[in-house]
């Protein structure tokens, strides 16, 4: 049983909430102030430690600061009502593991607490803990919104995005918000399975069943059964492995390959693709009947590009763990790269945000950041002889939505307010744009 610290002076939320965890299976303990809240602390070990930043006398980060120095691999999950953006960066390079704004969603406090409860025990074991930043914009409230209405549900989820947004991550958050989350989550990546191969890897075989079969082999369907099996990049699958899983699916059954004997299996099943599948099925790539098996349940996983104040919390974070796993002590980010990272369109998403900070942070010599530092493709974009003024300071997320307006600005002068030749430069869609403009007043 996990054990949970709630730190918060509001007495009714906090009934509300250890009632709510306890129904859950979690040990809850309450404090009401930072005083409590650090003898707490201090006297007994928590798996993971939630925290007001508001306290009546003290300041919630410094409270994170004490659970920290107490013991620096339990999780620290921040909450406040006032979605204050630095106070999310703040808590981020202090080693909190995530920051929810009130009022808190009970599936949402529980989606976070169990991404968190791993972390310790793979510290223990001195793994590496889950890296995950579940952003604050708009576009990712609503996935979230969306994963915590699905996820309690058995219902089959087809996850669309581009490469690099977090597919599997999604995947997983919805098995360890389901009834299933104590049976084994299974990812199999459907890209890169041989062709001969896949109907083993599903339902496995009988030794001598076929050339290689030297042994009995159990397939994934049966390794996950109770749990939840992903299928990464479904529409990689050839058609005739795609007939064999319409079945299965169906009728709950599995047959090994070179067995006579069906086995019955109970797993919910959960697929991504970065393609058009409804383009797939009308070309006849993809079987109608499994895309509507598969697609009980749409999630659209958002663009780096169209999540712009998640920026800010991803360069922060990612900062924080290259410097971490490389002992380095980056501190900021030049300007002319701020203004890079802003301007850029990241068709690699997430992925590419952090593999391009990790090795920016290996390259720095100093505490901060240049294009020196930044892989060549990214360089031209950062030494443009453009007049771009930006009113840089300590907020990063002020300063990144001014690059952002100002390039924005200087696309659509370029372009004499074509819209559509604005979109193609900046490297989004015209409704992203529209968005922008919309957000920070820019329409006209």
């Amino acid at each position: 049983m996990a054990h949970i610290l709630i730190v918060d002076d509001d007495v009714t939320f906090c009934i509300m909430l250890r009632t709510f965890l306890e129904k859950k299976g979690f040990s809850v303990k309450e404090a009401y102030s930072f005083g409590e809240g650090k003898k707490a602390i201090l006297t007994k070990d928590f798996d993971v430690v939630l925290i007001d930043i508001r306290l009546p006398d003290s300041d919630g980060i410094e409270l994170l600061k004490v659970a920290k120095n107490r013991s620096p691999h339990t999780p620290v999950i921040l909450m406040t009502g006032y979605g204050d953006i630095r106070s999310a960066v703040n808590a981020i390079k202090l080693g909190a593991f995530e920051y929810v704004t009130k009022p808190v969603n009970p599936d949402e406090i529980l989606w976070t607490i169990n991404s968190a409860l791993p972390i310790k025990s793979a510290s223990a074991h001195h793994s590496s803990p889950i890296e995950f930043v579940a952003g604050i914009s708009e576009a990712a409230k609503k996935m979230n919104e969306y994963i915590g209405v699905v996820s309690p549900t058995n219902m089959s989820v087809l996850i669309m995005g581009e490469s690099g947004t977090g597919k599997e991550f999604v995947a997983r958050k919805i098995h360890s918000l389901s009834n299933r989350a104590k049976k084994p989550f299974v990812a199999i990546d459907c890209g890169a399975l041989p062709k001969d191969l896949a109907a083993s890897e599903f339902f496995g075989h009988i030794k001598g069943s076929f050339t290689g079969a030297i042994s009995d082999k159990t397939g994934q369907f049966a390794v996950a059964n109770g749990g939840t099996l992903f299928l990464d990049e479904i529409g990689n699958l050839s058609y005739e492995v795609q007939i064999q899983l319409l079945r299965a699916i169906q009728e709950r059954k599995i047959k090994p390959v070179g067995s006579n004997h069906e086995v019955k299996v109970d797993v919910r099943i959960i697929t991504a693709t970065n393609d058009n599948l409804i383009k797939e099925v009308r070309n006849g790539n993809f079987r109608e009947d499994l895309y509507h098996r598969l697609n009980e349940f749409t999630l659209q996983v958002p663009r780096l590009c169209e999540r712009n104040t998640d920026l800010v919390v991803f360069i922060e974070h990612f900062m924080h763990l290259a410097n971490k796993e490389l002992n380095r002590s980056v501190v900021k980010f030049d300007e002319k790269v701020l203004y890079v990272f802003a301007s850029y369109s990241w068709p690699g998403n997430i992925r590419e945000l952090k593999n391009t900070i990790r090795r920016a942070v290996l390259l720095t010599k100093e505490n901060t950041v240049t294009l020196d530092s930044l892989p060549p493709e990214l360089i031209t974009l950062g030494n443009t002889k453009s007049s771009i003024s930006v009113n840089y300071n300590d907020d990063l997320k002020e300063t990144i939505e001014n690059i952002e307006i100002e390039n924005i600005k200087r696309v659509l002068d370029k372009v004499k307010y074509n819209k559509t030749k604005a979109a193609a430069l900046l490297n989004i869609d015209r409704k992203t744009l529209y968005n922008k403009l919309k957000q920070y007043n820019l329409e006209g």
